[in-house]
């Protein structure tokens, strides 16, 4: 029998799915710092005051893709290309989710309703990497080679998650809670369907690497494609309520470091 811990031990000894694993997370995060480095560049007057805080958010995940890096250079190695299919960045783009990469190339001002796109935007993926960092953490977050990296990734993923809900919250009550609602259940519905898609394929490429059996390989098929049931009956849920986080003004100060890693 495997388990989530036992799937990940099997991915980071082994170099060439370690390579893979850590260049699809480098590549994401990396993503998610240019598109937040631009909507913060391009704000509407209105929003200014986030400007701060939507460039920590870039910052923090300008990091994190460091991190990777990192990791892939302690091992002698670079990143190696990122398959399509794995892309969720990207596939998420092409399901008209989010801002479009088009928009944040010009140089026009952004509208309000760009902003409250983006924050419900990343309300939803930022629940989904703060589940996951909080999963690896449990397992790993003391594992001599990369629980550093994930404990820090998983605090700033918690940040990012809290600074959604309570701006959101704030434009709620500023008039918009409607719009957000809807959006928020439209980015829902395709992220889980993204989610799904992009897990079978890095389990795909990572069962080739690995030389998984075809036994091993259909129960983790089944497994993705369960989680994405229970999804899409209710558990959607979780990334569309809002409440005020514990965690107040979480992007309030500068991005840390990731020095350390390198």
């Amino acid at each position: 029998m495997f388990s989530a811990r036992s799937l990940f031990q099997e991915i980071i000894d082994n170099d060439d799915s370690y390579r893979l694993f850590c260049s699809i997370a480098a590549s994401g995060e990396a993503q998610g710092g240019w598109e937040n480095g631009r909507i913060a560049a391009l704000l509407p007057p209105s929003m200014a005051n986030l400007a701060p805080k939507v460039a920590r958010h870039g910052a923090d995940e300008d990091k994190h893709g460091r991190i990777f890096q990192a990791l892939l250079r302690k091992r002698g190695m670079t990143a190696a290309e990122v398959p399509e299919e794995t892309d969720y960045t990207m596939l998420l783009e092409r399901r008209g989710i989010g801002l479009a990469h088009d928009k944040l190339r010009r140089d026009a001002p952004l509208s309000e309703l760009d902003i409250i796109t983006y924050l419900s935007h990343s309300r939803v993926t930022e629940q989904r990497a703060a589940d996951q960092m909080e999963m690896l953490t449990k397992h790993f977050g003391d594992h001599p080679e990369v629980g550093k990296a994930i404990r820090m990734i998983s605090s700033d993923e918690d940040n990012h998650l809290a600074y959604c809900h309570e701006e959101l919250l704030r434009l709620a009550r500023a008039g918009h809670g409607r719009t957000i609602q809807r959006i928020l259940h439209e980015c829902a519905n395709a992220e889980i369907a993204v989610y799904r898609d992009v897990s079978l394929a890095v389990m795909d490429h990572m069962g080739r690497i690995l030389k998984w059996p075809t036994a091993k390989s259909a129960v983790l098929r089944a497994g993705i494609r369960a989680m994405y049931g229970y999804e899409r009956t209710g558990g959607w849920r979780r990334m569309v309520s809002l409440s005020m986080p514990e965690r107040r003004d979480a992007l309030g100060g500068p991005a840390s470091s990731a020095a350390e890693f390198a």
